[in-house]
Parts: structure tokens; C-alpha cells; sequence
């Protein structure tokens, strides 16, 4: 009766290390999992702003060469005695403004961390105000 209860005590101590054990090794392989997951949505995200700032530079040389272009113009404008050419000129100045306030929004949220989407977002609006700029400073020139 003594040795069954021995065996019994051995037999469940043997059963509790091996438990421990494998409740460190499962918390070890949680903890890697999270470590993991932790750096590849990190890389994930650098590389998603990578490409943000990309095309935040592509959009802020397209506006330095409007800018150009615009200033090129202005002389033949303002010594022009066309009111509808001024008054397009001065159009397309309000929408250089407004462009470049979109292009500081893009790098603000560059700037800040601003989740994906909300970059995007922003790329989009300034893009979409390059083309009204471009087509305003194309309306300047038709009528020079």
C-alpha cells in the first residue's frame, strides 16, 4: 500500500513538472508571437510612409515647377491691359495657395505619424488640387 502511494506521488510531482514546463514554453511561444507580429506591423507601416513620402515629394516638385511657371507669367500679366487675363492670373494664384496649404497638410501628416489612410487622404486632395492649379495656370497662358 506504501509503494502504490509513493508511485502515485511520484507519478503526479513527474506530471506537474512536465505541466510547468509546458506552460513556459507555451508563454515563451505567446510572448515571441506578439515580439513578432509587434515588428511586422511596424516594417509594414515604415514602408506604407515610404511610399507616402514619396509621393509627397513628386507632388511638391510639380508644384515648385507651377510655382516657376506662374511666376514666369506674371510679368506679361501685369503689363498686359487684359482684365480677363489678370483676373485668371489672380485665380490662378488662389489655387497655388491652396495647394500648397494641401501639400503642408500631406507633410503634416507625414510629420505626425497620421495612420495610412488618413495620408492617403490627403495625397488624394492634393493631387486633386494640383490638377485645378494646373488648369488654372493653363487657362492664364491660353489667354496670354
Amino acid at each position: 500500500m506504501k509503494k502504490s502511494r509513493l508511485n502515485l506521488f511520484k507519478l503526479t510531482s513527474m506530471s506537474i513538472s512536465v505541466l510547468g514546463i509546458l506552460f513556459i514554453i507555451i508563454a515563451i511561444l505567446v510572448i515571441a508571437y506578439i515580439g513578432i507580429a509587434a515588428v511586422t506591423q511596424s516594417v509594414s507601416t515604415d514602408v506604407g510612409s515610404g511610399a507616402s513620402y514619396d509621393q509627397y515629394n513628386t507632388l511638391t516638385t510639380e508644384y515648385d515647377a507651377l510655382e516657376n511657371q506662374y511666376q514666369d507669367i506674371g510679368t506679361s500679366v501685369y503689363t498686359s491691359k487684359n482684365t480677363n487675363l489678370k483676373s485668371a492670373y489672380s485665380n490662378a494664384q488662389l489655387q497655388l495657395e491652396n495647394t500648397n496649404t494641401t501639400l503642408a497638410n500631406v507633410g503634416s501628416a507625414l510629420s505626425t505619424g497620421q495612420s495610412q489612410s488618413e495620408v492617403t487622404a490627403r495625397i488624394n486632395a492634393a493631387q486633386a488640387q494640383l490638377l485645378i492649379t494646373q488648369k488654372s495656370l493653363n487657362n492664364v497662358t491660353s489667354l496670354i
